[in-house]
């Protein structure tokens, strides 16, 4: 069964260009452009990986990752962001973020690799 991938990204030209990407990699990607968009879709649907900005309208990222640590089932959580302060690595990680990637650092098909390795 294909893998169900929510990108949490309020940059229309990035997540669409992911989205496309993913699709054609066979998953299922859902697409929120806002932190509380964000989590009402993953109350809603149990996602196998997340990909989340920090810089999001309405809840940011950190909202969101503090919101699912008190879930009983948490999907995995990739943090993709401009900000790439050690303090926010540390922070994001220690909210039970798996990963972190500065989004101008990563080229969108090294992302996809890693994603299909994530799933190995």
């Amino acid at each position: 069964m294909a893998k169900q991938i929510l990108i949490i990204e309020d940059e229309p030209s990035l997540a669409n260009a992911l989205k496309l990407k993913l699709y054609s990699e066979q998953y299922v990607v859902d697409v929120a452009e806002n932190g509380k968009i964000g989590v009402e879709k993953m109350k809603a649907k149990q996602y196998d990986l997340v990909l989340l900005d920090l810089i999001l309208p309405e809840l940011d990222g950190f909202g969101v990752l503090q919101e699912v640590q008190s879930w009983q089932v948490k999907p995995p959580i990739v943090v993709l962001s401009n900000l790439s302060q050690d303090e926010d690595k540390a922070r994001v990680k220690s909210l039970g973020a798996v990963d972190f990637f500065v989004k101008s650092d990563i080229e969108l098909f090294k992302l996809v690799e890693y994603i299909n390795n994530f799933f190995k």
